[in-house]
């Protein structure tokens, strides 16, 4: 018997502040992959501590910003929206 597994990565774009925390523009999840928006806020939080500081950061889902209860799947296009500052 042949079982077959299908792995999907998840990627979230990264911007500016968040670009420079993460190291790169795009951050990839091939773990487990949080299935709300809250969940990667917090998934982001653990593994980048410098996020800290900005919380609470906006995330985007598919081009509009997103609430923290919103579910998530892999083929969204998640987007972290750095802390916007000016007069």
């Amino acid at each position: 018997m042949l079982i077959s597994f299908t792995f999907v990565n998840m990627k979230i774009l990264c911007f500016g502040l968040a670009a420079e925390i993460i190291g790169q523009r795009e951050y990839i999840i091939s773990d487990e992959q949080p299935s709300t928006v809250e969940a990667l806020r917090g998934h982001l939080l653990e593994q980048f501590p410098q996020f800290r500081e900005y919380h609470p950061f906006m995330l985007a889902v598919n081009q509009v910003y997103a609430l923290a209860e919103q579910q998530l799947s892999s083929n969204d296009e998640i987007a972290i929206i750095p802390p916007v500052s000016g007069g």
